[in-house]
Parts: structure tokens; C-alpha cells; sequence
């Protein structure tokens, strides 16, 4: 592909996602004053203005991007693998695997052990996703297992691990309540940059694996005989699929909980807006979900303010009626 015409196709998704990087850290129950930034950014004052821009907003605002692009990219690439439009990592039910070993890593201290960025937190995520995915690649590779038998398990798997964790709820401290109870929905309560570390050192291996399989995932798109015809390994790509995508579902579920739907909406409105290049597509769903993902959150801080609704319930209100669509044109 020439750098001139992949240069073209993403320069609209980069300018959403730097136009919103821009505006957002301005959206909020809050009114920042930019003179007060200024002080705060040239060291004459520590202003409150400055605190929540720089301590609150932008690490919040970074890290929606970061899931939003990771969540999207996974989702383009579950797609093509499963040659599924309604695929993602939510639908599927990795995202609850994963969700039910984050969950039992922070509720339960004991278990809590760290290496660095890295922790158990993200560790026992991986081990659920891993789980999970296990289940629904079994089905799938069964002759008789169809789009609709895959989104049922993954639904399952996703109610199941629901309830799992509502389960747990009664073995933990009652003041812990809240705030896993904000996680389970997916939310984005954070203050520095220490969760934005921590996502990137899990999420940026399987981001880059995924990315890198674009060429195979264009022949794959049409059939695995196909493929195979072309010099694909396809065994090979499914495995390190499943491995890229276990990553950074992980990585996205044990800094803000299960966020559903993204991963979902963002590679359809992009293949139809880009075409169904992978090379474009896995980059562009990558920025344009960082805007999703991100403006969603400025609406979740500012619809009820001074209260703020977890992004999770956002997503799901807009991404719930477009899943019945897609899945009654199917």
C-alpha cells in the first residue's frame, strides 16, 4: 500500500481523536478557568484548575482512548477470525472471563502480588480471558456451531460471570462495595497515570501482534481455504489471535472493568467509511475508537453533574439498540 493513500485514509480518524484530546479535558461538572491552567502549567501556582486538568481529566481522557483503540482493535480482528460481524470481546465473553480474575485479584488482598507495572490484578484477568476464549474457540471449531450458537455462549459466559461477581460481592468488605460495583460496569475513576502505565504494559504486545497479522487477516476475511491457498498459516494466526486478543482484553478489563459494545460498533462504521483493507482498517478502528470511547466519558461526566455516570452504562445504551440491528440484518 502506498504511505500517500494510508497517510490520506487516517488523517480524519487522527484529527477526531487530537480534536478531542483538545476539547474534552474542557468538559466536565467543574469550569476550569485557562488562566489557572496556565499558572499551574508554568510552575507560578498549584491551582486546583490545573490539578484537575492535568491529575484528573487528561490521564482520564488518555486512558479512554487507549482502551476505546485496544477494545476496537480487538473487535475488528475477532470479526474476521470468526468471520462474525457481531463479535467482540464482550460479546464473546472474554471480557466477562476476564472480568471474574480481575475481580477476585482485587477483592481479596491476599492475592494481590506486583511486578513492576505489571500485578496479579492483570494476571488472573488474563487467566479468565483465556478461559473464556477457550470455551467459545471449542464451539466454533465444532461443524455444527453457528454465529447465533457463538453469541449465545458468549452472552452465557458474560451472564455467568455477572452473577459470579455479584456472588463475590458477599465475601468482601461492605465499604468496597461502591467501587467495584462502579468497575463491574466499566468506569474510569482514575487520578495520575499509574493505570495508563499499567494498561500499556500488558495491552501494547497484543496491540502490536494483532496489528501486525493485517496482511492475513485480508485473506482470511474470505475463507480459511482461501487463505491457506495464498501461503497463510492460519492455524498459526488464530493461535496468536487468540493471544493478542486474550492481551489486551485483559490488559482493558483490570484498569476500567468490562466495557461492552465498542469493540463491536467502531470496525463496522470504519470498514464502511475505509473499505475492508485490514491494513487501514485495524489502525483507523484503533484511532476512531479512542474518540468513541473518549467522548463517551465526556458525556458520562457531564449528563447528571456534578454526579458521574460509569462509561459502561453509556456505551451500552447506544451500543445495545445497534447489537439488536446488526444482529436482526443477520
Amino acid at each position: 500500500m502506498r504511505y500517500q493513500t494510508k497517510a490520506t485514509a487516517l488523517a480524519p480518524y487522527a484529527a477526531a481523536l487530537l480534536l478531542a484530546l483538545l476539547v474534552l479535558p474542557w468538559v466536565g461538572a467543574e469550569r476550569i478557568d485557562l488562566s489557572d491552567v496556565l499558572a499551574y502549567v508554568s510552575g507560578a501556582e498549584d491551582t486546583a484548575a490545573g490539578l484537575i486538568v492535568f491529575r484528573q481529566r487528561i490521564p482520564r481522557i488518555i486512558l479512554a482512548m487507549l482502551l476505546g483503540g485496544a477494545l476496537s482493535l480487538t473487535g475488528a480482528t475477532l470479526q474476521v477470525l470468526f468471520r462474525n460481524p457481531l463479535a467482540e470481546p464482550w460479546t464473546l465473553g472474554v471480557a466477562g472471563g476476564a472480568a471474574i480474575g480481575a475481580f477476585l485479584a482485587q477483592a481479596f488482598p491476599s492475592l494481590h502480588m506486583a511486578l513492576g507495572p505489571l500485578n496479579s490484578t492483570q494476571a488472573l484477568a488474563l487467566l479468565g480471558a483465556a478461559g473464556a476464549m477457550g470455551i467459545v474457540w471449542t464451539l466454533a471449531r465444532q461443524g455444527g456451531a453457528t454465529t447465533h450458537t457463538l453469541l449465545l455462549a458468549g452472552v452465557t459466559i458474560s451472564i455467568v460471570s455477572g452473577g459470579l461477581m455479584m456472588l463475590l460481592i458477599y465475601f468482601i468488605s461492605p465499604f468496597q462495595f461502591v467501587t467495584f460495583h462502579r468497575w463491574m460496569i466499566g468506569g474510569l475513576d482514575v487520578v495520575g497515570y499509574r493505570e495508563i502505565v499499567s494498561l500499556l504494559a500488558l495491552g501494547t504486545p497484543g496491540v502490536l501482534l494483532l496489528g501486525f497479522m493485517a496482511r492475513e487477516y485480508n485473506h482470511l476475511a474470505f475463507s480459511e481455504d482461501m487463505a491457506l491457498g495464498h501461503g497463510v498459516d492460519v492455524a498459526r494466526v488464530q493461535r496468536l489471535t487468540f493471544f493478542g486478543a486474550g492481551l489486551t482484553t485483559a490488559a482493558c478489563v483490570a484498569v476500567a472493568g468490562p466495557i461492552g459494545f465498542v469493540g463491536m460498533i467502531v470496525p463496522h462504521i470504519v470498514r464502511r467509511l475505509t473499505g475492508f483493507d485490514y491494513r487501514l482498517v485495524l489502525p483507523c478502528a484503533f484511532l476512531l475508537g479512542g474518540t468513541v470511547l473518549a467522548a463517551c466519558d465526556g458525556v458520562a461526566r457531564t449528563v447528571i453533574a456534578p454526579t458521574e455516570i460509569p462509561v459502561g452504562v453509556i456505551t451500552a445504551v447506544v451500543g445495545g439498540p445497534v447489537f439488536l440491528y446488526l444482529l436482526g440484518r443477520r
